[in-house]
């Protein structure tokens, strides 16, 4: 289906669906960049509705980043709920980008954020819908790339026979990497263009990569299967935090998050052993206050946004929450 015939399919469809709002985009700053002029595109899932997808900062930060980029596009897409899925099914519509409404299949790199586990199965769910094969060794250069990041890809193997390539480790000068290797490489085949992913710091390719046993039978690990791959992928990281993300998108209906995240610290001084996210999210980089003030300030003018969530916990917080308070004592502002 053409984007075109997509959106006349919609119109019909949606009147009766609960929270059509979800699957018409067009939000106040939704970055809606000329198809035509791009010379690689990608699409950014978050395997649940929209109203948790559009509360995630990880995809908000991942798309600005390609979108920088003057011959990148990136756009979105989220699961729809029970009644849309069924209409789309019923009536054959394929997943389709929020921004442009082209189909999953029209876009080179479709990446998939993977923060928590039970989100597996959204995922297959989504490139079903996206009328792709499942397994990542069915798939040929009709469909795009699909790599995936997160928390829970730190550990790659329950979903590594659906996924191309993941991301260990943090994204935001990776998924650049990835998409300029995949747009050097497009026109060499599947195969050159998984190889030059996995030669990129952080990504790992499980096709280029066979399990050891043990002569009893257990997994002992994996091991690449030529000999120039990297034997141990080690996670990605990015030494300094760029600057903090402003301009969000502002949703058309409501969301679990009405408010604007901003990231005040990555890692975690703490080091408790039954977390995860204090561990693999070291070493520990935190944002000044002056800069985290100043991102305030250009999220309230940029959104409208009456509430702020403060990401991680520095020592100066405490202090941080003060000094903004101060310019906003007489509007209507909320710190969470």
């Amino acid at each position: 289906m053409t984007p075109h015939d997509i959106q006349t399919a919609l119109e019909r469809l949606l009147p009766g669906i609960e929270k059509p709002g979800r699957y018409v985009g067009g939000e106040y700053n939704s970055c809606a960049k000329p198809w035509e002029a791009a010379d690689f595109r990608a699409v950014m899932a978050f395997p649940d509705i929209y109203d948790l997808g559009m509360s995630n900062l990880g995809t908000m930060i991942l798309m600005d980043q390609l979108n920088r980029e003057p011959d990148l596009l990136c756009e979105r897409v989220y699961c729809p709920w029970l009644d849309m899925e069924a209409a789309m099914r019923g009536a054959g519509i394929p997943l389709y980008s929020l921004d442009s409404y082209h189909p999953i299949t029209d876009f080179d790199l479709f990446a998939i954020s993977l923060p928590y586990e039970q989100l597996y199965t959204n995922v297959l769910n989504l490139l079903d819908l996206a009328g792709m094969p499942l397994r990542a060794r069915e798939r040929d250069a009709r469909y795009p790339i699909v790599i995936a990041g997160g928390h829970s890809t730190y550990n790659p193997e329950p979903m590594a026979d659906f996924i191309d390539a993941f991301v260990i480790g943090e994204g935001e000068e990776v998924i650049v990497e990835i998409a300029r290797a995949l747009q050097a490489t497009r026109r060499q085949g599947r195969e050159v263009q998984l190889r030059a992913l996995a030669r990129l710091q952080g990504v790992y390719v499980p096709r280029l990569y066979q399990p050891v046993y043990s002569v009893d039978g257990h997994l002992l690990g994996t091991e690449p299967i030529e000999a120039s791959l990297p034997k141990t992928v080690l996670k990605r990281i990015v030494p300094v935090l760029p600057p903090p993300f402003t301009r969000f998108i502002v949703p058309n209906v409501d969301t679990v998050h009405n408010r604007a995240p901003i990231e005040i610290m990555r890692g975690c001084t703490r080091g408790c052993r039954f977390c995860h996210a204090g561990m693999v999210t070291r070493p520990v980089r935190q944002r000044s206050v002056a800069e985290v003030i100043r991102a305030i300030e250009d999220i309230i003018r940029a959104t409208g946004y009456e509430e702020i969530g403060l990401m991680s916990s520095p020592p100066q917080i405490t202090a941080m929450c003060r000094r903004w308070s101060r310019p906003f004592r007489s509007a209507s502002r909320t710190v969470a």
